[in-house]
């Protein structure tokens, strides 16, 4: 076992969008565990657009990481030391570690994970948070039905990209709108989507039009800003719009005011919008039936799945610097160890 422990600390509030000097790289020993105590060595790391909001003071759905604490982050690791009924040297679960090598568990926080054949980066992906996020929110708030077409933000990223695929199995018309013609071609090539838009086109709303003759009855947001200023005039009459993030306005220091809320309002109004913004704890008990139909999907062939890895605990900052940036192409993991 290795004797230091390092660890990234948020060393300062960011003023619009986080930069090197908001981050701290601290090294320490490796905590003993105590009575009722497991070590856990964290394995991947999932970065998250979501972390960005737990980097401020606003008042929010969650505390915020304190200056000098660790940063906030869902981990896979593995069983160093044990001594809490349950838990096993060598076996690997998941836990919300934050972003260091080491940490101290009562094993309440940890829950034991087998991805089976898949790598176990992917239960911070199509198998974890992301995955279910993608089909509680579709199925949930978005209730597509049989020849509808659904339009996917950030459709190259983890939730966007199993939104779609989840909206063919269900016998929809998808259109995915992604951040470059590489991550399109993925899109619509590789996952299936019927067409895909590159919203960094300087003809993105145009474009968009042309790929949804037929209006758009569910429209994933994840991002927020011109893309959803793109989408509003397109819904249909009582068109479904599950809010997963705004990932466009994270970074944001004053309000963007794409859309006037006016606007907004009337056109709510007129076509009887169902808008709901949503958190993925809002549906743990929806938990065994995402495992079990996502999992069987995956298996199928008829989910698919990209993972982003970056190698090294120390290269996270820069990471989730690009990861807000659209940088990343797939889910976005740090492989800090390898199992043992």
């Amino acid at each position: 076992m290795a004797s230091d422990n390092r660890r990234i600390v948020l060393a300062a509030r960011p003023k619009g969008k986080p930069t090197d000097s908001d981050f701290r790289l601290e090294t320490g020993p490796v905590p003993e565990p105590g009575p009722g105590q497991a070590l856990l060595r964290t394995l991947f790391l999932s970065l998250d657009p979501y972390m960005r909001g737990r980097m401020s003071d606003a008042k929010s759905y969650a505390a915020p990481v304190a200056v000098d604490g660790v940063m906030e982050a869902e981990v896979v690791a593995q069983v160093a030391a044990s001594r809490v009924d349950g838990l096993n040297e060598g076996d690997i679960v998941l836990s919300r570690s934050g972003w260091q090598d080491y940490a101290l568990t009562d094993g309440k926080g940890a829950r034991k994970v087998d991805t089976g054949e898949l790598p176990l980066s992917t239960a911070l992906g199509v198998l974890g948070m992301p995955g279910m996020t993608a089909y509680t929110g579709l199925l949930t708030i978005g209730k597509p039905k049989p020849g509808e077409t659904i339009v996917v933000a950030a459709a190259s990223g983890p939730v966007g990209a199993t939104v779609g695929q989840i909206g063919k199995v269900k016998g929809c018309r998808v259109v995915g709108i992604a951040g470059s013609a590489e991550k399109c071609a993925f899109v619509k090539d590789e996952l299936g989507f019927d067409a895909a838009v590159d919203h960094r086109s300087p003809t993105f709303a145009e474009e968009l039009a042309d790929a949804v003759p037929d209006g758009i009855d569910v429209y994933f947001e994840n991002v927020g800003g011109k893309v959803f200023e793109a989408v509003l005039p397109l819904l249909n009459p009582f068109a479904r719009i599950p809010v997963c993030g705004l990932v466009a306005q994270y970074n944001a220091t004053e309000f963007p005011g794409a859309v006037p809320v006016p606007v907004l309002m009337r056109q709510a109004l007129s076509k009887r919008l169902h808008i709901q913004g949503f958190l993925v704890f809002d549906f743990n008990a929806q938990e065994d039936d995402f495992r079990r139909d996502v999992g069987q999907w995956v298996r199928e062939g008829k989910i698919r799945y990209r993972e982003d890895v970056v190698d090294g605990l120390e290269n996270a900052p820069r990471a989730f610097q690009g990861l807000l940036e659209g940088k990343n192409f797939g889910k976005l993991v740090i492989r800090v160890a390898d199992r043992t």
